[in-house]
């Protein structure tokens, strides 16, 4: 038996000396890498294709997939025309994805102001 203390958890931020986003409000990189996988999905295509169409290593469209890495356009895409989709596409739709998330939470926790308004 040690001494140590616990594994204590903390909040992960995003990028060092930067605040983390609100909660329930996705990152980009989430968001986009969840219209990747479910495009690639619904072309019944391994990540394994993609990546060779696409000439990204195997391992970085699987990070990207998985929102662990924040790809360049360039990268974004290449990934996207071997999917069969435009850049604008794959932007489109992850733009489509935060509206329906966000616009889900802002319901959800949307309570009435009740608040004082002053006017001069």
């Amino acid at each position: 038996m040690t001494d140590q203390a616990p594994h204590q958890t903390r909040a992960v931020r995003p990028y060092p000396g930067k605040p983390a986003p609100e909660p329930g409000e996705p990152l980009w990189r989430d968001l986009v890498g969840d219209v990747l996988r479910r495009e690639r999905l619904a072309q019944e295509r391994t990540l394994k294709d993609v990546a060779d169409a696409a000439r990204i290593s195997l391992p970085y469209l699987s990070e990207i997939e998985r929102g662990r890495k924040e790809a360049s356009s360039e990268v974004l895409a290449a990934a996207a025309h071997a999917l069969g989709l435009g850049l604008g596409d794959l932007l489109s739709l992850a733009q489509h994805e935060l509206t329906r998330r966000t616009s889900r939470t802002r319901q959800a926790s949307r309570t009435p102001y009740r608040g004082l308004c002053l006017a001069a």
